[in-house]
């Protein structure tokens, strides 16, 4: 079948170091489409970045629409990429046919001759412009929340996109190349914590918030008391998570509990399985997490220590969980947009033990933050790659100890307890 469609695009960056020109050639076939490249230049030193310039070819207008958008979220820039082109919603909460699908890359829209940086990029959404600035605003926006009459760009031209490397140098890359392989489970742990203690150094230096995406499992491997310390010395500015951690969290500051287990002594206690409904209770009497603290019914735990410092969270939950904390958001959507809410100046993030919250973190994070996320299982950070968060670094290793040592290299004062 003839290629009738054609356009030329270009990429600029590690191309054969990182693999990502042959899964950019792998798109275009699999996309139905061909390609010519028409010049490659090959960087000479390591540091060096290589260009190449490919002649696109697809069998009709559609079809190479969709396959330049994919291209786009390898970094993957038309060389004439000309006007955005703009449709109104006709309908809430559904997208014009053919709409740009975003990347969380970071984003320029060309309209009127100007280009405009798109705030707030993430990806599977739509790009939203509003004309009542000069120039416009351009923002991405999730598909449940378009209304009609919206301004919506549509196709791909008037986009480009720049990866976290493009859009930094290479010293960016050099600063998150710590690990050779995206999961690690046999790098040396004490470098691995310490390079994680310095990007969130940085961060918190260059007045940029630190993210913590948490799990259970930091309560339960007796952690708890390390990331206190951390919350206490600046380190975690908000906390996204579900209604486990939280709760697990209050169920040890009333109890010396998690699920019943004696933290202290690591065996369940009588009625111990009993505790996390009764904590959950004591928290819904009081109407809240911070009205526990205010009211001195809650004295402790990691809770405790971001309320009583003035620090963000958002629970989010699911269709398991008991109680729930009345913090805890029970509609999806408004949790989501919760947690868009508290992404602006995010310089880190740090995953700890949740695959569920990750992910879902991951899905709303701009690429050009700084992610790691810890885990005993490996899956969860394949998962996160998997998802879109090319980002995304993982260290394989228990939870609880990782946070000791990383208590311990951001608080020198900060001692395990006995």
């Amino acid at each position: 079948m003839a290629k009738s469609a054609t356009e030329t695009v270009e990429i600029t960056g590690h191309l054969m170091d990182s693999g990502i020109l042959s899964r950019v050639l792998d798109d275009i076939r699999e996309y139905g489409g061909d390609y010519v490249i028409e010049r490659f230049q090959v960087g000479h030193n390591k540091e060096d970045t290589s260009h190449a310039r490919i002649e696109v070819r697809s069998g009709d207008d559609e079809s190479l629409q969709r396959l330049l958008m994919r291209l786009q979220s390898r970094g993957v820039n038309m060389v004439d990429p000309g006007e955005s082109v703009v449709v109104e919603a006709e309908q809430d909460g559904v997208f014009p046919d053919g709409f740009y699908s975003t990347t969380n890359l970071d984003t320029q829209v060309r309209i009127g001759g100007r280009w405009i940086t798109v705030d707030n990029p993430e990806m599977d959404c739509g790009l939203i412009v509003d004309e009542s600035t000069d120039p416009p605003r351009v923002y991405t926006l999730p598909m449940s929340d378009v209304s009609k009459g919206m301004k919506v760009v549509c196709g791909v031209t008037g986009i480009k996109v720049a990866t976290p490397m493009q859009a930094g140098g290479v010293d960016d890359e050099i600063v998150f190349g710590f690990m050779e392989s995206d999961v690690s489970s046999e790098k040396p742990q004490t470098v691995l914590v310490r390079q994680v203690a310095d990007g969130m150094r940085e961060a918190t230096s260059a007045g940029k918030r630190v993210l913590w995406v948490g799990g259970p499992g930091i309560v339960h491997t007796g952690a708890a008391p390390a990331m206190i310390a951390m919350v206490e010395a600046g380190y975690v500015d908000v906390l996204f998570a579900g209604n486990a951690l939280a709760t697990h969290d209050i169920e040890a500051a009333l109890y010396g509990t998690s699920l019943g287990v004696d933290l202290a002594l690591g065996r369940g206690v009588e009625h111990g399985h009993e505790h996390h409904i009764r904590a959950l209770n004591t928290i819904r009497k009081a109407g809240s997490i911070a009205a526990a603290v205010e009211q001195g019914v809650l004295t402790g735990g990691i809770m405790h220590a971001l309320v009583t410092h003035g620090k963000d969270f958002v629970l989010v939950g699911s269709v398991r969980d008991d109680g729930p904390l009345p913090d805890v958001y029970t509609d999806v959507i408004e949790g989501q947009r919760a947690m868009r809410e508290q992404l602006a100046n995010v310089g880190f993030c740090l995953m700890v033990a949740t695959m569920l919250h990750s992910v879902g973190t991951g899905n709303i994070l701009p690429a050009s933050v700084p992610l790691v996320c810890v885990d005993i299982n490996p899956a969860t950070v394949t998962k996160l790659a998997d998802r879109g968060s090319s980002q995304a670094r993982g260290i394989v290793t228990d939870a609880g100890l990782f946070l000791e040592q990383l208590a311990m290299e951001l608080v020198p004062e900060y001692r395990r307890p006995s």
